[in-house]
This record gives C-alpha cells, structure tokens and sequence, in this order.
C-alpha cells in the first residue's frame, strides 16, 4: 500500500525527453551539376608556313602580339621572283605576237582557198598553225600568272585573327616552301573547352539531351556548363557544350565532350586546365536536407525520423550531391517527414525527444553550391 505513491512519485520526478532540433526537407526544382576536369584549346590554330622558297628578308610582327587577319607577317627575297615574273611577261608578249601572225596567216590561207587559189591542205596546216599559237598564248599566261602568283607569296600575311607566336626563324636564313614553321597563331575568342566523360555520366547525358529534343553530339540542346579555373578570385566563366565525338574511346571508356566559351578579354588561354559543371539533368523536384542530418549505420546512411508521439525511427537513404548548401536525397524519403536536423546524439531509435521544430530556409548561402557527383562516402 505504501509503495503505490512511492512509484507515482518516482513517475512524477522521471525527467521530460531530450529536447532534439527538427525540420521538415527542404523541397524545391533544381538541375544537378556534374564536375570534370579539361582543358582548354584554340577554337582555330595554324603553323605559319611560306608558299615559296627563298631567304627571309623582313619580320613585320612583336613576339606575342594581336594580330589581325592579313597583317603582314614576313617577306622572302623578291628579287628572285620579280625577274620570274618579267621573264613570264615577256614570253606572253612573244607567244601572242605569234598569234597574231599565225591568225593572219590562216585568214589569208582561207580567202585563197575559197577563190581556188591555195590548195586545201596548205589551209590546214596554218589552221594548225594557229590553234597551236592560240595555245602557246594560254600556257604562257598560266606561266606568267603562276610567277606572279609566286611573288605575291612572298609576302607571307596571318591567315586567322590572334594571338601569334615567337618568330622562329631569323631573317637572313632560308625557307623551305611548305615546310619551314615560321610561327603559330592562335584564335582566342571564343575559346574551347574539352573534357572527357565516363559511359554511366555519359548515358546520362545523353538522355538529357534526347528529352531536348537534341543529341548530345551535337551540343545536346545548348546545355549550359560553369568553368572555374585555378585563380580563384574569377568568378566561373559561363559557357554553352556544343559537340560530342561520335565513339567512345575503347581503351579509356570515355567519351570526350567540347564545350565553347567567349573570351573578350582573352583571360582564358589555350592549354589552360579548368573544372567545368555541366548540367546532368532536366529540372526536377529534390529533397534537400542538411548534411549534419544525415548519420550512419554500419554501411548504410540514415536519417532520424520523428513520429507523432516523439519516437525516433532511423530511415536508410541514399545520399546525391551537395545543392544550395544541402545534401540532395535520392532514395528513401518523400519529402514529408520530419527528421532530426540538430541533436542525433540524444536521438536513438525507438527512444522519444522533445521536438523543437524550426523551418530550414530554401538555400543557405554560407555553404557554395557544390557540383553533382560529390557523392557521400560510403
């Protein structure tokens, strides 16, 4: 009879659950991101190389410098070429003087030949004549348009817009045509970008890019990709993926990927390493919830789920990449619980806790934004 309120007291006394933070998921549209590694190249490059062969006589361009389209770059010796070209003109000036004479002859040949005058044959052979002289007229124009084309050669102009190169070979030293590299040039804006990517990413894209309307070889829809580069007080510089290769490699299993860039203020430069996040899907619904919510169970990530009553349950889910300053859930919950986002050390399956409900906001802006793929270790 005694004990009664002895264990009605110890009841009353017994202290309340723990008091544990909890939220419901942060539910909103986001794009997942996946990350790579590139680099950089020139939209258009070209090895400078002369035409003709000769000793380089002038060097018109500073080391390094912008060049525009047809600038002058270099001149071989024209001398040579200037005497080819007088010794055409007048071979030219020969071969019709021979035209004409030879046309006057036939004309004449022909006027006898109707009169009865002439015979037929004599005819003949100074048609010959003629169309022979009418010939020796296109051969020695081709000849002299051939050297005068040669002396235009000489001057050796830049054949695309950028940035160019250090002369390699000094003046003074001889060319050889077509094979002598005098220097390169390289276009700057716009600039690519390429980056190889795995076959699961790239079933992925792929798609993405069907549900555009496009394939991914061909830019799959513009997709829209970020680079940062190792300088980090740039900010990323905004670009769009325009090409695909049409295989896989079968020795690395990817697959490379070219994405284009404008570059007006030419920061970026050919050969520069960069890590570009594409966007690996379409816009779809996503639960997000904080990573300090998020614990562990042997081999499995879980989340503590609240009940009415206050009970504490553990949920396995599986963990994605890092948006808006959460951890993006992909399997295991549905947006509707309320988990333990403060507190999973006084929070233990099948014990009860004192909820403290606040409302996680929809982004939280002191943790960057990280890339798709930055999967939790499991």
């Amino acid at each position: 009879m005694i004990l009664l309120p002895i264990a009605n007291a110890a009841a009353q006394d017994a202290p309340p659950p723990p008091p544990v933070t909890v939220a419901k998921p942060v539910v909103r549209d986001v794009i997942d991101n996946d990350d790579f590694i590139g680099r950089f190249q020139a939209v258009d490059e070209v090895a400078v190389r002369s035409r003709v062969g000769g000793y380089l006589q002038e060097v018109h361009f500073t080391d390094g410098t912008l060049v525009r389209k047809g600038d002058l770059l270099f001149v071989i010796d024209q001398r040579p070429f200037v005497t080819a070209l007088n010794e055409a003109n007048a071979a030219l000036e020969v071969a019709k003087s021979t035209l004409v004479y030879a046309e006057a002859q036939f004309k004449r040949a022909e006027s006898l030949a109707t009169s009865g005058s002439q015979s037929v044959s004599i005819l003949d052979d100074r048609r010959r004549e003629w169309v022979s002289a009418q010939a020796n007229v296109r051969g020695a124009q081709a000849t002299a348009d051939r050297a005068a084309l040669d002396l235009e050669y000489t001057k050796i102009t830049a054949p695309l817009s950028g940035r160019i190169d250090r002369r390699l070979i000094s003046t003074g030293n001889l060319v050889q045509a077509d094979q002598s590299i005098l220097t390169t040039i390289v276009s700057l804006d716009p600039i690519d970008f390429y980056f190889d990517v795995d076959e699961r990413r790239l079933l992925n894209f792929a798609q993405t890019a069907r549900e555009r309307g496009s394939d991914l070889q061909q830019g799959g829809g513009g997709v829209q990709v970020q680079v940062r580069i190792s300088d980090s007080n740039e900010e990323p510089f905004k670009g769009k993926m325009d090409f695909a290769e049409n295989r896989i490699d079968t020795q690395t299993g990817t697959i490379r990927i070219r994405a284009r860039f404008d570059n007006p203020h030419y920061i970026l430069q050919p050969g520069l390493f960069g890590r570009v996040s594409v966007e690996a899907s379409n816009t779809y619904k996503a639960i997000l919830i904080p990573d300090e919510a998020i614990g562990s169970d042997q081999s499995q990530r879980v989340v503590y789920v609240v009940g009415d009553d206050g009970t504490v349950s553990a949920k396995p889910v599986r963990p994605g990449p890092r948006l808006y300053g959460y951890r993006v859930i992909r399997e295991g919950m549905d947006g509707n619980e309320t988990i333990v986002v403060n507190g999973l050390m006084r929070a233990h399956p099948g014990s009860k806790i004192t909820p403290q409900m606040i409302e996680l906001p929809q982004s939280r802006e002191d943790i960057p934004p990280e890339a798709a793929g930055m999967e939790l270790s499991r």
